[in-house]
């Protein structure tokens, strides 16, 4: 098996106990409550650079100029690349994570930018070892438990799954969640009124816009049967997160956004074992960035008609390709025209 692909099939998030818990216990040391709320105002300064550079466009595309770059510009810091390279570190990492890689000639045409970002971080565990930082690199080259450490392969693999954790579901979260505000003003309205919401609002946009799709699949051990269907041993699961969040014995009005609903127990980082590693930093970048945008611009209108909004093909992962923006800065609709 090629080493890349090795190191995606040997991620945390495909092992069980024991191996899984290993992993984790490791990596927590490293990632840990106190490095995320750290980054409170960093992620604060990078959103507002952001913002000041959209707020000069008549239509802003929501995707391209403010949730792709925001955690991505937060995972390089956090990683602890050097300045010089994080330029062109965003650039490769949005080439591997904008690839929808559901299909082999879509996983073949992103390989070499799979393997190029194979090498950079193998540089980067290496410079950190001998040149240790403040950063996550190094807090994991030096996380130890019981005289355990993670092997290279291990940090590499940790790595690719801390880019994923700590980037796909925040620009899914904030993307999406903009969207459905938009398309349901009463709930936009009453955040903007009540800025307290917030924490209830990204909850809520967690279960309905279903950044995160599916999970790993599962595999059965032994014949079970759930809900009158039976499942034979050796059978692959497929636990669909969107399903579960919409589930109406679980959420009354499922079907609609309601950004007081309370209680919220979706299942959008997953469950267990298993929750998502990322979670926390997902939160605080949607925490601080969408109430900026919503001070920022007191009006946001579609750009294009809502059908004609493009997902990317992704089963796995629910993002937009773009979202154009109408915006303005005094609450007229006089940056409308511009679409």
């Amino acid at each position: 098996m090629p080493t890349i692909l090795r190191l995606l099939v040997s991620s945390m998030v495909l092992k069980d106990p024991p191996d899984h818990r290993r992993l984790r216990n490791l990596v927590q040391k490293a990632f840990t409550p106190v490095m995320v709320e750290n980054l409170n105002g960093r992620v604060a300064q990078i959103t507002e650079d952001l913002l000041d550079a959209a707020a000069r466009k008549p239509v802003v595309d929501l995707m391209e100029d403010f949730a792709l770059p925001l955690p991505l510009t937060v995972i390089a810091e956090m990683l602890g690349v050097p300045q010089s390279d994080r330029i062109s570190f965003r650039g490769l990492i949005a080439k591997v994570l904008d690839s929808s890689a559901v299909t082999p000639i879509s996983f073949i045409r992103n390989y070499p930018n799979m393997l190029r970002l194979n090498r950079f971080l193998r540089k980067l565990v290496k410079l950190r070892r001998e040149q240790p930082g403040d950063d996550l690199v190094t807090a994991l080259v030096q996380a130890e438990e019981g005289g355990d450490r993670l092997s290279e392969d291990e940090l590499i693999s940790m790595v690719f799954l801390l880019l994923f954790a700590g980037h796909e579901t925040t620009v899914n979260l904030i993307g999406n969640g903009v969207l459905e505000l938009v398309r349901h003003p009463g709930q936009l309205q009453k955040l903007r009124e009540q800025p307290d919401l917030i924490d209830s609002a990204i909850e809520e946009m967690l279960r309905f816009t279903n950044p995160v799709g599916v999970v790993a699949p599962r595999f059965a051990r032994e014949d079970v049967e759930i809900a009158g269907v039976p499942i034979p041993k050796g059978s692959t699961i497929t636990l669909l997160i969107a399903s579960a969040n919409l589930d109406e014995t679980a959420f009354p009005d499922a079907d609609k956004l309601d950004i007081t609903r309370s209680p919220n127990r979706h299942v959008s980082f997953g469950y267990g074992i298993h929750y998502c590693l990322g979670a926390p930093l997902a939160r605080l970048e949607a925490r601080v960035a969408i109430p900026a945008l919503l001070r920022r611009f007191p009006r946001l209108d579609l750009a294009v008609p809502a059908e004609k909004l493009r997902w990317r093909p992704n089963i796995g992962l629910r993002g937009l390709e773009a979202l154009p923006l109408s915006v303005s800065l005094d609450g007229s609709a006089a940056g409308r025209s511009a679409a």
